[in-house]
């Protein structure tokens, strides 16, 4: 008992509030959105390509948003960004649940991508805030595996509606942003944020462009991801209509695809996070990588059961090794007061969440299944060059400042 309170202990009350949250409203989102795909397919008749620039609108916006939104947290705090984005996306939520024509749905998914930018790296920028430096990669691993709890329920109870009534998830999922965004609000009236900004040290949103446009290592990480992005975006746009034609009872086998993806980022994320200690960042990202691109060339080669899970579990390893990593990289190369503003411009890591439904669906349209993910899985692998580029160039600056 004594060592389960030591643990809770170690973080700040507001981030375990936001752990809870990040589990409740990733298990709403995961439920509708993977599924979005199938429904337009279904119910709107869609061709893939228009499929796609549907669900990869929500990324696109991100990539806009992630950036004003992470510099006005920084200005303005990090509470009245959030809850404002928070009550937002109850009301797409909604709005799904009453839209029957496809502009709606892009305007829609357009902005929960907003939303969603302005408070996922307002969010983890407060995270950071709260948490002394040589604990920040645990609460990263903590907020991913979060995330993923959340994502081993929702994708059985997507499958459920996606069959009975999509628009009832719909409805759930805005139900539970409107109960969260409201649960914050009175909570972050309670407890005191002690260290938010460091307010003295405000600069305009210019001068936070310049800054960043100048930090060639955060580039480097920025056009790595986003390579990483497009590949991994597969899983939620094109592998689920690639299943539906390919495979029989292709929607049940992707919902229990999402479900193992979830359970193995919750009992691996700690274990191979604490691996990852004992090697640098990068080495990991590198690693993650390779992971990734072989799941990728997996999802071409699915026939069955046993195909589809040993893709997902490469491309899982995968996604465990980059992501948390990714968020703690930009922790590192972030100057103290433009936290927010990193983490906001990291959002352009979403262009990659944008083009790959894109790309996939244009493929999955023209060509085979098997040939798009081969394509993908190859433009996913040339990440690895930025990678190494970037870390060169962050070793690099660091000596130099170290020398000066």
């Amino acid at each position: 008992m004594n060592k389960i309170k030591k643990y809770i202990s170690q973080f700040n009350p507001i981030v375990w509030v936001l752990l809870i949250g990040t589990v409740l409203t990733r298990a709403s989102s995961f439920m509708t959105l993977p599924f979005l795909s199938i429904y337009l397919y279904r119910h709107l008749d869609l061709s893939p390509l228009i499929i796609g620039f549907t669900v990869g609108i929500s990324p696109l916006m991100g990539t806009v948003g992630g950036f004003i939104g992470g510099h006005l947290s920084d200005r303005f705090g990090r509470k009245p960004i959030m809850l404002t984005a928070l009550f937002t996306l109850a009301l797409v939520y909604y709005g799904f649940t009453i839209a029957n024509e496809q502009i709606w749905f892009i305007l829609l998914n357009a902005l929960n991508g907003l939303c969603t930018s302005f408070f996922e790296p307002t969010s983890q920028a407060l995270m950071s805030d709260l948490t002394e430096k040589t604990k920040r990669m645990r609460v990263y691993s903590l907020r991913y595996t979060a995330i993923n709890i959340g994502a081993s329920v929702g994708p059985l109870l997507g499958a459920y509606f996606a069959n009975t009534s999509a628009k009832v998830s719909f409805a759930i999922t805005g139900s539970t942003y409107l109960l969260y965004a409201t649960v914050l609000s009175w909570l972050m009236k309670k407890l005191v944020i002690s260290k938010e900004t460091a307010r003295e040290k405000r600069v305009s949103a210019t001068d936070s462009f310049k800054i960043i446009k100048s930090d060639r290592a955060f580039r480097y990480l920025l056009l790595g991801i986003i390579l990483i992005n497009i590949g991994y975006a597969q899983m939620d746009s094109t592998l689920p209509q690639f299943l539906e034609k390919s495979v029989e009872d292709g929607v049940v086998i992707f919902s229990v695809l999402l479900t193992i993806n979830a359970f193995m980022v919750i009992f691996l994320q700690m274990p191979i996070s604490h691996l990852v200690e004992k090697i640098s960042l990068m080495q990991g990202m590198i690693f993650g990588a390779v992971f990734m691109v072989a799941g990728l060339i997996g999802f071409s080669f699915i026939n069955g059961w046993m195909t589809a899970i040993l893709a997902m579990g490469l491309l899982t390893i995968g996604e465990i090794l980059i992501f948390p990593a990714n968020s703690m990289m930009v922790d590192n190369l972030a100057p103290e007061h433009l936290r927010g503003t990193y983490f906001g411009a990291s959002q352009f890591r979403k262009i990659g969440n944008f083009l790959g439904p894109i790309i996939g669906g244009y493929f999955l349209g023209h060509i085979s299944g098997q040939f798009m993910f081969w394509i993908i899985s190859i433009v996913s692998l040339s990440s690895i060059i930025f990678f190494t580029a970037g870390h060169r160039t962050f070793l690099k600056t660091t000596t130099i400042e170290a020398e000066s």
